[in-house]
């Protein structure tokens, strides 16, 4: 008799539980998700991280107090992600949605900058990554090893662009993605183009890494990586004003002095002949192009125009590049630049 009121308790209880459930479940499928007015007509999301707690997750999921259970019991089942919110959809879509891990895909924008740590920094702004971790493991000649590079070449394999990914991305895995990017990038056009120079993938992109550096002009670009493959090919030295501020650590030098000049570092072109041990910024593909499509030309110097247009004087001989070299100079002092 015992047994048997134990047994009917057992079900009565297993009945509540399947009738709350059962209303819950109801109550999600007549819910709604309503957004403010001024996000109701445009694509809305929510970020589930990896310390998201039960608390974080009822905040962002804007439960009301009905639901803080569903809220506890769907915390483990919820994977991390970038999820699409649309107004009026029923909240149980919604954490269907999050359970299964039907996330929005996002477009990644990577930039065109001087650092690995610019880099990580605007990975970690943009992806479920920390940028403090990502520029740790861009520093670590292991890891760069792991991936086809040196440490100083590291910034060669990144092609600047828009690319779809989803927001979770592990480092990992968006280091395989940059691999088949980069691969992407190198069409047969392009390598029969590097390999007519005689240079790598990773010395195009040191060669417009500098290009890049000298000019913001995109037209200019071209010309300018021709005048430091003809310095190149007769053995002189770059003397790339660029590479000495990177060796210097500060690009915000406007004027280099000869004491700028006598810092020993193998980026300073100015002591070491040939190109500097990797890029001194990720190159944009604009500036990989210029150099793949250098123009031919006998100039092997140049000069910033005393009009601070941006533009370059060039030359091909010594006196007359100091004539150039003389008026900027000249512009210099009366602007008071040091």
């Amino acid at each position: 008799m015992e047994r048997k009121k134990k047994m009917y308790g057992a079900a009565a209880a297993l009945c509540l539980l399947i009738a709350g459930a059962g209303i819950l479940c109801a109550s999600l499928c007549l819910h709604k998700v309503r957004l403010p007015a001024e996000e109701a007509g445009t694509p809305t999301y929510i970020y589930i991280d990896t310390d998201d707690d039960v608390d974080s997750l009822r905040t962002k999921l804007d439960l009301g107090w009905r639901f803080g259970w569903y809220a506890r019991a769907m915390h483990p089942l919820v994977r991390t992600g970038r999820y699409r919110v649309e107004d009026g959809m029923p909240s149980l879509a919604l954490y269907r949605r999050l359970r299964n891990g039907q996330q929005e895909p996002l477009r990644l924008t990577l930039p065109s900058v001087r650092t690995l740590d610019r880099l990580a920094s605007r990975l970690g702004s943009q992806l479920m990554l920390d940028s403090a971790t990502v520029a740790t493991a861009f520093y670590d000649s292991t890891f760069c090893q792991e991936y086809g590079y040196r440490l100083e070449t590291l910034p060669a394999l990144f092609i600047p662009n828009t690319y779809e990914v989803y927001w979770n991305i592990s480092l990992p895995a968006l280091m395989k993605r940059m691999q088949q990017e980069n691969a992407r990038f190198w069409t047969k056009e392009r390598q029969a183009k590097a390999d007519a120079l005689g240079l790598t993938h990773e010395q195009v992109a040191t060669l417009a890494s500098i290009v890049e550096e000298e000019t913001a002009n995109d037209g200019e670009k071209p010309m300018i990586a021709g005048l430091y493959l003809n310095r190149l090919r007769k053995g002189m030295l770059l003397q790339a004003d660029p590479t000495v501020k990177f060796a210097q650590g500060n690009f915000a030098l406007r004027r280099i002095l000869y004491a700028h000049l006598e810092i020993d570092n193998p980026y300073n072109t100015y002591k070491y002949k040939g190109l500097p041990p990797g890029p001194i910024r990720i190159p944009s593909i604009v500036g990989l192009d210029a150099v793949l499509n250098a123009r031919e030309h006998p100039y092997l110097y140049m000069c910033a125009k005393e009009d601070f247009s941006g533009t370059h004087n060039f030359a091909a001989t010594l006196s007359e590049h100091m004539r150039n070299a003389r008026r900027y100079a000249r512009a210099l002092n009366e602007r008071g630049i040091r």
